[in-house]
């Protein structure tokens, strides 16, 4: 019998010591995460950032951290640019700067200042549809159109750095942009006929 409850005192003993070991981890990890936010992790900085998107000028406060495409989407509600794998992947996000294509998701807005933006709403001329939108239509250049815009800034660029001599040769400047629907043949038919004129 004795031995019954020295085991009993014992289990006891090593539950408690236990428990009270559990109950200390939590606290001491959220102080680590605490000190590690207050002197590694860089500290959120906002800046005034002027920037000037489809020819017109904004001037706005934003965190140094903030891409190009959540600017466009978040702030100045330009939802025609689509927000993707947000990874630089698939194209989606496709804006022109300066007229050369750039992904808006890797692109920092704080590096955009003295560079002129377009985006797909920056294309037409009014109610004049741009060249590259009538192809697409005229083609079917798109199924879902989730990824139509970035697909045309990417045209448009495309043509302009004159890559469409072939169609292997479209295919390949094409490549960063992807459509899960796989409307391939009349995105390159749709840039061939813009090329043409």
């Amino acid at each position: 019998m004795p031995e019954k409850s020295n085991y009993s005192r014992r289990l006891f003993l090593k539950t408690s010591a236990m428990a009270a070991l559990l109950a200390a981890i939590p606290s001491s990890v959220k102080a680590f995460y605490n000190d590690v936010k207050t002197f590694i992790l860089p500290r959120k900085t906002v800046l005034s950032v002027k920037i000037s998107v489809n020819k017109k000028s904004y001037e706005l406060k934003s965190d140094s951290r903030t891409t190009l495409l959540d600017v466009l989407r978040e702030d100045l509600n330009l939802t025609g640019t689509k927000k993707g794998c947000d990874h630089g992947q698939c194209g989606a996000c496709t804006v022109n700067i300066d007229g050369e294509r750039a992904l808006s998701c890797l692109t920092l807005a704080v590096m955009i200042p003295g560079k002129e933006v377009t985006t797909i709403e920056g294309l037409a001329d009014g109610e004049k549809l741009h060249p590259m939108q009538e192809a697409f239509i005229e083609c079917d250049g798109f199924q879902c159109g989730y990824c139509t815009p970035g697909q045309i800034m990417s045209a448009v660029a495309c043509v302009k750095e004159g890559h469409t001599n072939s169609v292997e040769e479209i295919k390949e400047f094409m490549s960063g942009n992807l459509c899960r629907c796989g409307a391939y043949n009349g995105i390159v038919q749709s840039i061939q006929k813009v090329a043409a004129r």
